[in-house]
Order: C-alpha cells, then sequence, then structure tokens
C-alpha cells in the first residue's frame, strides 16, 4: 500500500420489503433499526453510514421500487463489519430476514475498499451490486466468502 492513501471497507445491502414500510408484518423490523443502526454506530470499526438528519437511512431511495431499501455503511476492515454482522444481536435479524423481506434473485450485498476519505453514494452501491451479477466477485466488487485484499495502487474513480 502507498504511504498517502489509506483504504476503508464500504458495504451495500439491500433489501425488498414483503409489504410497504406501514404494514403490520414489518412494525418489529421497523422498530428495531435505530437499535440496530445505533449497535453498527457504537461497534469497532465503524467509521460511516449514510442517514439522513433524523438518523434515518430508509428515506433514500436509489431502485425503482419503494419497498426495496437500502443501507450503505464503511468499516475499517473486514473483521469489523464481519464481526458485526455475525456477532451481535444484528444477526437475529440475518436469521429473520424471510419475515420482513422477498427473495431477491440478484446479489444482495456488496462490499468494495474506497480511500479513507471517501463517502460512497447509493448510486455507487448500486453500480457495485451490478458489477457483481454481471461479473462476480472481483477487487472491485465483492463479498465475505470471496473477498479480495486492500489495494496496492492508487484509487479507483468511484462515480458519484
Amino acid at each position: 500500500m502507498t504511504d498517502s492513501i489509506h483504504y476503508y471497507l464500504a458495504q451495500i445491502n439491500v433489501g425488498q420489503l414483503l409489504a410497504p414500510q406501514d404494514d403490520p408484518r414489518l412494525v418489529e423490523f421497523i422498530d428495531n433499526l435505530d437499535r440496530i443502526n445505533s449497535l453498527a454506530e457504537q461497534s469497532p470499526g465503524f467509521i460511516w453510514r449514510l442517514k439522513d438528519d433524523s438518523g434515518n437511512a430508509m428515506s433514500f431511495q436509489v431502485f425503482d421500487n419503494p419497498q426495496v431499501i437500502s443501507n450503505i455503511s464503511v468499516w475499517k476492515d473486514i473483521e469489523s463489519l464481519r464481526t458485526f454482522v455475525y456477532d451481535t444481536q444484528h444477526l437475529e435479524f440475518v436469521k429473520r430476514r424471510k419475515e420482513w423481506f422477498e427473495l431477491m434473485k440478484r446479489p444482495q450485498v456488496a462490499l468494495w475498499w474506497v480511500p479513507a476519505n471517501h463517502r460512497p453514494t447509493l448510486k455507487e452501491g448500486a453500480h457495485k451490486l451490478e458489477i457483481l451479477e454481471t461479473r462476480g466477485p472481483s477487487p472491485e466488487a465483492f463479498t465475505f466468502a470471496q473477498n479480495y485484499p486492500i489495494p496496492e495502487e492508487s484509487p479507483m474513480c468511484y462515480p458519484r
């Protein structure tokens, strides 16, 4: 890695809700979002997440379907994100995702390295999901199961 560039891990995850956000079937999921997002923000290695002034991430839409919700965040490294996802209360909600989300036939999670001062956009995250879907895991967009090391060359350009 060059001396002047430091990288963090960006992630996007998307899901298509089974119903509109105000549907009673989603109450438990919606009611726990603030708690789980707060847990993420307090987790070791957490850097940033996309949210509006009220702390809500569900107000942003990048896909045409309003039932497709997104979460985009930046972490110190893969292990920090993996620990949050699989070793905290977040895992309860991962295990119960079928109660609230449709099965999607395309990738729902993409990981990629970003320069430390870069904050990814939803458009960028959607592009990374598209890369995973069309080309599979690569240094440009990857998964927990097939990940890639921090880049050693100059940072890539990112769509905004």
